[in-house]
């Protein structure tokens, strides 16, 4: 069983960085490969990165890609988003998932999900 909480959203102009971080419970965190999805309002929630679980593969969605990187510190039960030049677009609340196995692009293929937080990009 694995327990997410994520942290570190906000209001940012566009331009700006965020990083959000998502904590993790349990001590088989390091065996998990750890995604990020976001849902904008009235929108399907979309895959955004992944990460193996040590952390020697990273993948993501083609519209953050050089700008977004994704990190996970397993001594400390931690997974990171660092997002820099932010647009309006990225607009959404941001989800955290774990999974057995090697990353995954498709949200069935998760078993565990925190509960999200919101990023709000001003243009």
């Amino acid at each position: 069983q694995v327990q997410l909480v994520e942290s570190g959203g906000g209001l940012v102009q566009a331009g700006g960085s965020l990083r959000l971080s998502c904590a993790a419970s349990g001590r088989t965190f390091s065996t998990y490969a750890m995604g990020w999805f976001r849902q904008a309002p009235g929108k399907e929630r979309e895959f955004v990165a992944a990460i193996s679980w040590r952390g020697g593969g990273t993948f993501y969605t083609n519209s953050v890609k050089g700008r977004f990187t994704i990190s996970r510190d397993n001594a400390k039960n931690a997974v990171y988003l660092q997002m820099n030049s932010l647009k309006p677009e990225d607009t959404a609340v941001y989800y955290c998932a774990a999974r057995g196995g090697s990353p995954a692009y498709l949200e069935y293929e998760y078993d565990y999900w925190g509960q999200g937080t919101q990023v709000t990009v001003s243009s």
